[in-house]
C-alpha cells in the first residue's frame, strides 16, 4: 500500500508538460475551477439553506484529535478489508453522485476505471450520465447502484434487474431525500441541466423536469418534487429488500434510532450521512452521529459514512469511531474536472498514501487494530 500513489498514477498516461501533482486532495476543487462554468461548480460545490450542515461535516472532522500508540511493529501496514463481501484494497468508496458527464466526457466510465484500479466500490447514481452497462465495461472493482424512491416503481423494478445483470453487487438506497433541499446556490443561478449531460437509465419523460430552466428556480429541486415518492416508508424498504438477492444499504441515517430499524429490516449496511450538507440544513454532522449509530448496529451490518472526507486522516478517524469504511464525494468531481480518470485515481491514491501513513504513525498496522482508543473527541474522555 506504501505504493499505492506511484502505481496508480503509472496505469494511466500523463500529458507531456502536465502540471505538478497536487499534494492534497482539497486543491483539485481550484484546479477544476478554470475547466468548469459557474453554474456546474455551484452544483458540485455548494449546500442547502445558509450551508452550516457543509461547513459543520468539515469542522467536526477537524475537532477530532488522535491518540498514537509506538514501539509498535509497522513495518508492514495492510489496509485491505472487505465490504459487502468484496474485497477492497481499502476501507474508501466513492459516494453516488450524479451526472459525473459535467465535469468530464468520459463521465461514469472514467471513475469507474479509476476505482478498479484502485481496487475500491463506485457507488453509481441512478442518475448517472453514462449507461450502466458501460460503466460496467469499464470497471474492475465492486459497483453498487444507488436509488431514490420514485413514483414510478415499475421503472425501480427495471433499474434494479438491469444492474443486476451488468454485474452490480449491492443497493443503496438514499432514505433522506423525500425531495431534494433547497440549494440556494442552484436557485441563484437557476440551474438546469444541460442538453448533452442526461441520466441516461431513466425514461427521458421522467427526466424532462431537469432540462426545463426558468430564472430563480433549481431544476433539479423542482425534478425532485415531480418525481420523488414522499410517501415512502419502512414498509417500501422491506418491499425492496424482497425485490433483489442483492445487498441492501440505506443511505442517509443520522439517528441510532434509524439504524435499529434499518437493522430489523434487513439492510446489509447504513451509510451515515447527511447528503455532503445538500439535504436539511442544520442536521448533525455525519462524523458526531456516527459513534451512536455504530454502537447501536453493534457489527449487525456494516456501517459507512460520508460528509467532508479529504484526507487519510479522516478515513483513519471515522474508522476509530466505529465505521467500516468511508465514502468521498465531490473531490471525486474536482479531480474528474481536472484530469479524468487520472485525477480520480490520483485523489484515490492520495487517500490511500495519506491513510498508510497514519496508520503506521499511528501504531496501527491491521485496520483490526483501529479502536476507539485511537481518537480524542473534545467533551468526551481517553478510552
Amino acid at each position: 500500500m506504501t505504493k499505492l500513489r506511484s502505481h496508480l498514477r503509472s496505469l494511466l498516461p500523463r500529458a507531456p508538460g502536465a502540471a505538478a501533482q497536487p499534494l492534497l486532495v482539497r486543491e483539485y476543487e481550484e484546479l477544476a475551477r478554470a475547466r468548469l462554468p459557474q453554474d456546474v461548480r455551484d452544483f458540485i460545490r455548494g449546500g442547502s439553506g445558509t450551508e452550516s450542515t457543509l461547513t459543520a461535516n468539515r469542522a467536526a472532522l477537524d475537532r477530532i484529535r488522535l491518540r498514537p500508540r509506538v514501539l509498535t511493529d509497522v513495518s508492514n501496514c495492510d489496509l485491505r478489508t472487505t465490504l459487502l463481501g468484496s474485497d477492497v484494497s481499502l476501507p474508501l468508496g466513492i459516494a453516488p453522485m450524479a451526472y459525473h458527464r459535467l465535469a468530464h466526457p468520459e463521465g461514469e466510465v472514467a471513475t469507474a476505471r479509476a476505482a478498479g484500479q484502485a481496487g475500491v466500490p463506485l457507488v453509481v447514481s441512478i442518475f448517472a450520465s453514462r449507461t450502466f452497462e458501460d460503466i460496467a465495461e469499464a470497471a474492475t472493482g465492486p459497483l453498487w447502484l444507488q436509488l431514490y424512491w420514485l413514483r414510478r416503481k415499475d421503472l425501480l423494478t427495471r433499474l434494479v434487474s438491469r444492474a443486476q445483470d451488468a454485474g452490480f453487487r449491492a443497493l443503496v438506497l438514499t432514505v433522506d431525500a423525500p425531495r431534494v433541499g433547497r440549494r440556494l446556490r442552484d436557485v441563484r443561478g437557476g440551474f438546469t441541466l444541460p442538453e448533452h449531460v442526461r441520466a441516461v437509465n431513466v425514461d427521458p419523460s421522467i427526466m424532462a423536469a431537469s432540462h426545463r430552466g426558468a430564472p430563480g428556480v433549481s431544476a433539479i429541486e423542482r425534478h425532485s418534487r415531480e418525481q420523488f415518492d414522499p410517501s415512502a416508508t419502512w414498509a417500501d424498504v422491506a418491499r425492496l429488500r424482497e425485490l433483489s438477492p442483492l445487498p441492501l444499504v440505506l443511505k442517509g441515517i443520522l439517528t441510532p434510532q434509524d439504524a435499529r430499524l434499518a437493522v430489523d429490516v434487513g439492510a446489509d449496511a447504513v451509510i451515515v450521512s447527511n447528503h455532503g450538507g445538500r439535504q436539511l440544513d442544520g442536521a448533525v454532522a455525519s462524523v458526531d452521529a456516527l459513534p451512536g449509530i455504530a454502537a447501536v448496529v453493534a457489527g449487525r451490518c456494516q456501517v459507512l459514512v460520508d460528509g467532508g472526507i479529504t484526507h487519510g486522516t479522516d478515513v483513519l478517524k471515522v474508522l476509530a469511531l466505529g465505521a467500516d469504511a468511508a465514502l468521498i464525494g465531490r473531490p471525486v468531481l474536482w479531480a474528474l474536472a481536472h484530469a479524468g480518470a487520472r485525477g480520480v485515481a490520483d485523489v484515490l491514491g492520495l487517500i490511500g498514501g495519506e491513510l498508510e501513513e497514519a496508520m503506521a504513525l499511528c501504531g496501527r498496522p491491521l485496520i483490526s487494530d483501529i479502536d476507539q482508543s485511537l481518537a480524542d473527541i473534545p467533551g468526551g474522555s481517553a478510552r
